[in-house]
């Protein structure tokens, strides 16, 4: 099957899309695909050392074209980088004709490709991830109703979890139906628990991802100075609240029990993991997190929150903790108990490491999406308007939001 995928995030970007993307493209490389990625990317400096950017690089038995989010960069111009998307699928189809087409993310890459799929007579699957389903659609009418179209029309929606897929439902009324839960998995041969046992002293606790006050990072920090017990805390990325975290710590008299260790290549983070114990991400929302399986995978306990997205893999006091979303003094409750109970961390990070192995596997991830694939061959993607008015809208002044 020839298969043109679109990501809106990619290597060298931070993001949970870029993980998801390169292990479905190595799936589906490896499944005998003929694959063509094309990628957004952030070009301009100030944005690029903020949330990783630059072309996307090669991925082996791929086709990588790279497309600068020019207009995005250019005050919030999301429809000239659709036309570009539009574009530059419509030239690849040209070239090597395409069977199917997949987004990541609902808008503008869904939308793009969208439009495509139904100028070129193809199918079309959205993977609705991460800031699409918790506030695009929320923000102005045209985003509202390009949304609405994607998750009306789109031959197949893929959603990480139920709790994600209720959030999206409840917000723009999408019926549940419409989705097909496929969950969030981790590369088990790539990410692994350590081979020798934890070193003595500190418990070492690690907040890695995009540095982000709504992914909890300013929670973590102000929880620290009430935790008991002998800890030391890593946070690794990069984000656009690397400054306000470091500044907080700081303030927090924390920089001698605070790492800030910056930006970390993908293929480098299973062992940042392995040097680890305990895995911390008391983040708002989630499409379905990247991050919490690669730390289950790799061992570590794992401190999170009843949060849409984590509540679908991880059950208080089961296979990890739970605090409420912003609650800091039960999240600095929660580390204590983590932090001075070595049987219930070690528990923990037995029975996520169990679950992790069998249930998120790439590898049965990879045939559910394939087998959706075949379902919609030969199912071209019609019947919807393509024409938005353009209303304002608070993501084009901060478009990276999005």
């Amino acid at each position: 099957m020839r298969i043109c995928f679109v990501s809106r995030r990619f290597f060298p970007a931070i993001s949970g899309m870029s993980i998801y993307a390169i292990n479905l493209l190595r799936q589906l490389v490896a499944a005998g695909h003929d694959v063509t990625m094309i990628s957004q990317y952030y070009g301009d400096p100030a944005r690029a050392r903020v949330y990783g950017g630059g072309p996307p690089p090669p991925v082996p038995g791929v086709r990588v074209v790279g497309l600068e989010a020019l207009g995005e960069q250019d005050g919030g111009d999301f429809e000239r980088d659709i036309d570009a998307m539009v574009e530059a699928i419509a030239r690849e189809h040209s070239l090597h004709p395409f069977d199917l087409l997949h987004a990541q993310y609902g808008y503008p890459t869904g939308w793009a490709t969208m439009i495509a799929a139904r100028r070129l007579g193809l199918p079309c699957v959205v993977s609705i991830q991460g800031g699409d389903g918790h506030w695009v659609g929320s923000c102005c009418e045209t985003h509202r109703l390009a949304m609405v179209r994607v998750l009306d029309h789109a031959g197949a929606l893929l959603i990480g979890g139920a709790s994600f897929a209720g959030e999206v439902h409840d917000r723009l009324g999408t019926p549940l139906d419409r989705f097909t839960i496929v969950p969030g998995a981790v590369d088990t041969d790539h990410f692994t628990p350590a081979v020798m046992t934890a070193p003595e002293g500190p418990v070492r606790l690690l907040y890695h991802g995009r540095v982000d006050r709504r992914k909890g990072v300013l929670d973590f920090l102000q929880a620290l100075p009430a935790v008991r017990g002998d800890w030391h805390a890593t946070i690794s990325g990069i984000g656009p609240d690397v400054d306000p975290a470091q500044a907080l710590a700081t303030e927090l008299q924390l920089t001698d029990r605070v790492t800030f260790s910056g930006y970390a290549d993908y293929d480098a983070v299973p062992e940042l993991y392995r040097a680890h114990d305990v895995f911390v991400s008391p983040t708002y929302a989630e499409g379905f997190s990247n991050t919490i399986l690669e730390a289950m995978a790799c061992g570590l306990a794992v401190v999170s929150c009843h949060a849409v997205g984590v509540v679908d893999c991880i059950r208080d006091d089961e296979n990890g903790m739970l605090t409420d979303p912003g609650d800091v003094p039960a999240l600095a409750a929660s580390l204590t108990r983590i932090i001075t109970d070595t049987s219930l961390r070690t528990r923990l990070a037995t029975a996520a490491l169990g679950e992790c192995r069998r249930v998120y596997s790439w590898d049965a991830v990879g045939q559910q999406i394939v087998g959706i694939y075949r379902d919609l061959s030969g199912h071209p993607q019609t019947g919807f308007d393509t024409t938005l008015s353009m209303t304002p809208c608070r993501f084009r002044s901060e478009p990276h939001l999005l």
